[in-house]
């Protein structure tokens, strides 16, 4: 049995469980998710794999091995016991694909290194479960006749949290403004598809140089829908945000030009194993 922690927003969580699945894979065994701390203490973003066609279940302290594995959480945090494997540094760490059966793992492991052994698999439980609803149904069929080109802009917590504001800072608009420029010159009549958790700061201070269509009809409730969107759209402007990084990764289209911010975070933190070497930098 392979126990996976699962925090922060949804594109953390898609990391998280895509290590699981790949770790589940290699030992032929079962994937459990530590959601415990959404029901408990974590209250900035809501769980959200649910939504997607994924192939696990929520560990419980009930019963055998799922017991012991999530009593270790408590007695070893913070340890390198060999049941509880929490992430040392933020880049590829190639022992974790080394790791045994029956292990906790905590940490976030972003980087597409830990399941390149099953991005088929990944690919396809990372479908939407539901079908679009009218809206946006509409919308994808907007995307799929245009030469789209999905921009993500993140404020919300990365804004109005210090915590978090601190640690990722928000992308300047000098980098939206470059990234479009590099779409233009690679591209034929471009559309840009805007993608935000606060759309009208983004409509009234981001000017981009071909036909612009804001997406702002799902909100935060329906997050989902928006990855669903960006993933159909045949090109990205990223922001520094695992969110729009999955919604360029899960997009399989030929000749796909994918623009990703240089920096990251605001410290110097390495993060060349973050972004594929197929994807430009800024």
């Amino acid at each position: 049995m392979i126990i996976v922690k699962i925090i922060g927003g949804l594109g953390n969580q898609m990391f998280q469980y895509a290590l699981g699945r790949s770790l589940a894979y290699r030992h032929n065994t079962e994937l459990k998710l530590d959601i415990s701390d959404y029901q408990e203490r974590y209250k900035l973003h809501r769980y959200g794999l649910h939504h997607l066609n994924i192939h696990a279940s929520i560990a419980s302290p009930n019963g055998g091995k799922q017991r012991i594995l999530l009593a270790l959480l408590k007695i070893f945090r913070g340890n390198t016991a060999k049941s509880y494997l929490a992430e040392k540094k933020f880049s590829f760490d190639p022992s974790i694909l080394s790791c045994g059966d029956n292990v906790y793992f905590n940490g976030y492991w972003q980087s597409e290194k830990y399941f390149t052994n099953v991005q088929d698999i990944i690919r396809e439980e990372f479908k939407i479960k539901t079908s679009p609803d009218q809206d946006n149904e509409s919308m994808i069929k907007r995307i799929e006749s245009t030469e789209a080109v999905a921009v993500h802009i993140r404020r919300g917590d990365y804004i109005s949290n210090s915590k978090t504001n601190s640690v990722h800072g928000s992308v300047s608009l000098e980098y939206y403004t470059k990234a479009a420029k590099i779409i233009m010159d690679a591209i034929n009549t471009p559309t840009f598809f805007v993608f935000s958790d606060d759309p009208q700061w983004v409509k009234k201070n981001l000017k981009l140089p071909s036909l612009t269509v804001y997406i702002d009809h799902n909100g935060p409730e329906k997050n989902y829908e928006d990855l669903r969107l960006m993933s159909v759209c045949k090109h990205h402007i990223i922001a520094n945000s695992t969110f729009s990084w999955w919604g360029a990764w899960l997009a399989e289209h030929k000749d796909q030009k994918v623009i990703a911010p240089l920096r990251w975070f605001n410290n110097d933190v390495k993060t060349k194993d973050l972004i594929p070497d197929r994807w430009e930098r800024i």
